[in-house]
């Protein structure tokens, strides 16, 4: 089994420690085996600070895999981190960033299989000049400059019970409707449809394909949109041999006889993917993004700049996070 790199995150935030509690919780959970890229001092201190008893062992990242089962293996970044918990400062940004650069370059050559990012807060960045809206969308800008391969990053919520993706993302509802083209939606199911073949091993992936309005627009009659746009983006993704079904109710797709017909929903908003899939496994959810020549998963929570520091983080989300990359790592490995 090779080994998956784990960026800490805002060391502000709840990242460090989950990271610490992931690794300790090893055996009990199966946590595969990751190297965190951070600065030693910071997570010791904050073992430290927590009371954790934890070895950590600094190392390259070949040499990493060995020392998992007896410590904790961390490849030291070149900035150092200021040890804030619940204070974020933009003086981290530098280590942030460097840390989300770093894994991407071992993955990308192979020296790791595949990318877990704890949670980043956007304002500390902004304040040191990051120039993205966010984790994504820099991800996408390093698959382009470090893998070469221009690249449309996908926002999937994948927990053991549903996987949904949300053509839309973080734009006002109002917005929604005047945003969502049929040239969207295909693309945005087509590369789900790519990924769920490539890493997630499903041979022949079945899409449902919510509708905007309540009934689905009820052939018309509660607005045009799912007979105008998501309807002939349906028909478009049947034509490319993509098992596609819909405009269907949202209201009706979500129970579990819905559920064993399809293997992702495809959402044309936030809310109407991610409410479904943090009601079914809140603490198991996994957002990962698909549409990047590498495997990028993450925890489905924030920073938690309120109780960094204070021992109470669970790390279940990050569990199922390095769970499922060293699932879709094997997956994506078994199709070469």
């Amino acid at each position: 089994m090779g080994i998956l790199a784990l960026t800490s995150g805002d060391p502000s935030g709840i990242g460090p420690e989950i990271a610490i509690e992931a690794w300790r919780r090893r055996k009990q959970d199966d946590t595969p085996p990751f190297l965190l890229l951070s600065d030693p001092a910071l997570v010791e201190a904050r073992a430290s600070r927590m009371g954790l008893p934890v070895k950590i062992a600094t190392v390259t990242p070949e040499e990493a895999g060995a020392a998992f089962a007896d410590a904790l293996p961390i490849v030291p970044l070149e900035a150092s981190f200021l040890d804030s918990p619940g204070n974020p400062n933009a003086i981290n940004a530098a280590g942030t960033i460097e840390a989300i650069e770093t894994a991407v370059r071992l993955v990308v050559s192979g020296r790791a299989d595949g990318l877990v990012t704890c949670p980043i807060a956007k304002k500390p960045l902004y304040d040191a000049g990051f120039g993205y809206p966010g984790h994504t969308e820099f991800l996408g800008h390093l698959a382009e400059t470090i893998a070469g391969s221009p690249a449309t990053p996908i926002m999937m919520l994948a927990g053991p019970e549903l996987r949904a993706v949300p053509v839309t993302i973080h734009i006002p509802l109002a917005k929604v409707a005047p945003t969502l083209t049929t040239a969207l939606i295909v693309e945005t199911a087509s590369i789900t449809a790519s990924d769920l073949r490539d890493k997630f091993g499903i041979d022949n992936p079945r899409l449902a394909i919510a509708g905007l309005n309540p009934h689905a627009g009820e052939d018309g009659a509660m607005g045009r949109e799912d007979e105008d746009v998501v309807r002939p983006a349906v028909e478009q993704l049947r034509r490319l041999g993509i098992d596609a079904r819909g405009p269907l109710p949202a209201d009706t797709m979500f129970h579990a006889r819905a559920r064993a017909d399809y293997d992702a929903a495809i959402c044309m908003y936030h809310d109407q993917a991610l409410i479904p899939a943090k009601a079914l496994a809140f603490d198991e959810t996994v957002n990962v993004t698909l549409g990047l020549p590498f495997i990028r998963t993450s925890p489905d929570h924030g920073t938690a700049f309120d109780i960094a520091g204070k021992g109470t983080a669970r790390p279940d989300s990050l569990i199922a996070a390095l769970r499922l990359a060293r699932q879709m790592a094997d997956a994506k490995a078994a199709r070469r």
